[in-house]
C-alpha cells in the first residue's frame, strides 16, 4: 500500500466525500459507521498486506512505504485512488480492487493506532542539502517542505501526511514519479517535484528519512 507534498501529497488532499464519520455526517444523512479498528487488522492480514508492509505497518523494505501512525484520511484517499485508477500503481490496483470502501476505511484507521518505527538518514553530506531544503525551500524554486509537514515530518491530519521516518528510498522514488508525471493523484505535489533535480530529491529524502 503505497508519504515532499506539499511535498509528499501525494503524500494535499481534504477529507475524503462520501467517507465522514458519524460526528462529520452532514443533517438529515445517514453517517458510515466508526472505523473498527479489529475487522481492519483482520482485512489488513486477509488482504495479505502484511507481505509487503509488515504486521504492525513499518515495512522493511525500502522501497515499500511504511504505513503506521499515517494519518488515516491520506491513506484512505490513497486506497480509493489506487481502486479508481486515480493513482497507478500495478499491485495497489489489484489489491484496492478487492477492498470495499468500509474496508479502506477500517484498515486506514487500523494502521493509523500503529506507532511508526524512526527511520534514520544515511549520508551525513546529503543530510545538510536536504536540511536546507526542507526547513527553507529552495530560493526562487521551491518552497520548504516543513510549511505543509511540518518542522518535524508530522504533517498535518486530513491536509498533508506524515513523512517522518519514512523510507529515502520510498520518498526518493515517489517524488521522482511526480516529478517525471508517472504519478498524478496531486498538483501541488508535481509543481514542487518538477523543480528537483536527482541530487536534491536523494537529499531531502534522506534527510527526511531521518526527522523525529
Amino acid at each position: 500500500m503505497k508519504h515532499i507534498a506539499s511535498w509528499l501529497a501525494a503524500f494535499a488532499f481534504g477529507a475524503v466525500s462520501g467517507m465522514a464519520l458519524a460526528a462529520d455526517a452532514p443533517a438529515g444523512k445517514p453517517a458510515a459507521a466508526k472505523p473498527d479498528l479489529v475487522k481492519g487488522e483482520q482485512v489488513y492480514a486477509a488482504k495479505a498486506c502484511v507481505a509487503c508492509h509488515a504486521a504492525d505497518g513499518n515495512s522493511s523494505v525500502p522501497a515499500n512505504p511504511k504505513l503506521a501512525q499515517q494519518h488515516p484520511e491520506y491513506l484512505l484517499k490513497q486506497l480509493l485512488e489506487f481502486k479508481s485508477g486515480k493513482r497507478k500503481n500495478a499491485i495497489m490496483t489489484g489489491m484496492a480492487a478487492t477492498m470495499t470502501d468500509d474496508e479502506m476505511r477500517d484498515v486506514s484507521w487500523f494502521l493509523a493506532s500503529k506507532a511508526e518505527k524512526p527511520g534514520f538518514a544515511k549520508e551525513r553530506d546529503l543530510v545538510v542539502i536536504g536540511e536546507k531544503i526542507y526547513r527553507g525551500g529552495i530560493a526562487g524554486r521551491a518552497p520548504a517542505c516543513a510549511g505543509c509537514h511540518s518542522p518535524n515530518g508530522a504533517g498535518i491530519p486530513s491536509q498533508y501526511p506524515r513523512i517522518a521516518g519514512q523510507h529515502a528510498d520510498y520518498i526518493a522514488s515517489q517524488l521522482t514519479a511526480f516529478r517525471d508525471g508517472v504519478r498524478g493523484n496531486s498538483g501541488p505535489m508535481t509543481g514542487v517535484a518538477a523543480k528537483l533535480n536527482d541530487r536534491e530529491i536523494k537529499a531531502v529524502s534522506d534527510y527526511i528519512a531521518g526527522l523525529r
